[in-house]
């Protein structure tokens, strides 16, 4: 199949030919700003489906929306005619085609031609009013809040808040190209008004408040919840930003004769994660938890791990190592300590189901080795 994407250099477009790219049997065509409505036609001619991306949303003359939105979808539309064949046509429409400014006049005017191609030949079309679209490779201070807050905020460049309570409806990019993507060798005839889902309702206060704790989280260690829906898709974005020179960033290393100890992250529900390192013959820990629970796993060397019960006096001790991997977990009211029983520096991992709180450590000693 040849997949024709006009506009495929914009923010959408490139994210939506990547998708495609990773499709079997699909061949991706490009229409780009520069080409001529020639051009277009003759890349219709070899197309087997339209995702039509192209369009004008900011420019320095009004009188470029028409051009750009409704004599392009024309040329469009006057090209599938010639092609003398239904060839499928997904449009990039927006929720200002409801509004009588002018960029929202030209959108509704590209719809129209649209509907009338569908109403002549019975050939599928589907258009989509577009809100707010967020994601990687979005232009920031262009005609998005969410890449422009977080680009500046990703470079420490100063934002500027109208009004934090203006309500914002977003989609995100890879649930638009899903949606799109939905279509291809789907049987239908006619226009089809489309919707992405789900639109995200914020405002530009939370979300300037999301993005600054996501900074934050560099720092205080703690991570946002960011394995689902509105959150998970802004640090996405928000992180896609970053340069080269910000992929990596340092953590705290404290050091003792024993070995060293560095938090790596910490939640606000689910605890925090960090490592250590203990060196040949050395014992580390040496206490017990009325509550916390922490899960213990040496990815290098060899480790004696010993427990002892504080009313029973009961003991229990195991062996792990790094070329075996086993999680280790303590229980409340067993004592534990860890021994590096190998000949070389041992690593661990270490989980806690609580992040450590200085003023009230849930960390008692008690002796576990004689």
């Amino acid at each position: 199949m040849k997949v024709l994407v006009t506009g495929a250099n914009g923010f959408i477009g490139k994210n939506l030919v990547i998708h495609l790219q990773e499709l079997e049997g699909i061949e991706v065509l490009r229409f780009v700003r520069g080409e001529s409505f020639a051009d277009l036609a003759a890349k219709v001619a070899q197309a087997d489906f339209v995702f039509h991306l192209a369009g004008v949303n900011r420019p320095k003359d009004d009188a470029e929306f028409a051009h750009g939105n409704c004599e392009l979808t024309q040329a469009l539309c006057d090209a599938v005619r010639a092609a003398g064949r239904a060839i499928p046509i997904v449009y990039t429409s927006s929720i200002q085609a409801e509004r009588e400014n002018a960029y929202g006049v030209s959108k509704r005017g590209a719809e129209d031609a649209l509907r009338a191609l569908a109403d002549q030949t019975g050939q599928p079309v589907w258009i989509y009013r577009l809100p707010n679209v967020f994601g990687k490779w979005c232009r920031p201070n262009y005609n998005s809040a969410v890449a422009t807050f977080c680009h500046n905020i990703v470079h420490g460049l100063l934002i500027s808040i109208n009004d934090p309570d203006a309500q914002l409806r977003l989609v995100y990019v890879d649930d638009v190209a899903r949606a799109f993507l939905s279509h291809l060798g789907q049987d239908a005839q006619g226009v089809h008004d489309a919707a992405v889902e789900p639109v995200y309702e914020t405002t530009v206060g939370r979300l300037v408040d999301q993005l600054h704790a996501f900074k934050r989280s560099r720092t205080d260690m703690v991570t946002e919840p960011v394995g689902l829906g509105l959150v998970r898709a802004l640090y996405a974005t928000y992180i896609s930003y970053y340069p080269p020179e910000q992929f990596a960033y340092p953590l705290v290393k404290h050091e003792d004769l024993r070995g060293s100890f560095s938090e790596m992250l910490k939640t606000r529900d689910s605890g925090q994660f960090s490592y250590f390192t203990a060196h040949p013959g050395v014992t580390r820990g040496g206490h017990y938890h009325h509550t916390k629970n922490e899960k213990f796993l040496v990815v290098h060397g060899k480790a004696s791990f010993k427990f002892r019960h504080v009313v029973t006096g009961e003991e229990y001790e195991l062996f792990t190592n790094g070329d075996e991997p086993q999680v280790v977990e303590t229980v409340p009211g067993w004592s534990h300590d860890i021994t590096n029983i190998g000949e070389h520096t041992m690593v661990v991992l270490l989980w806690a189901n609580e992040i450590f709180d200085r003023e009230r450590p849930d960390t008692k000693n008690y002796k576990v080795r004689n």
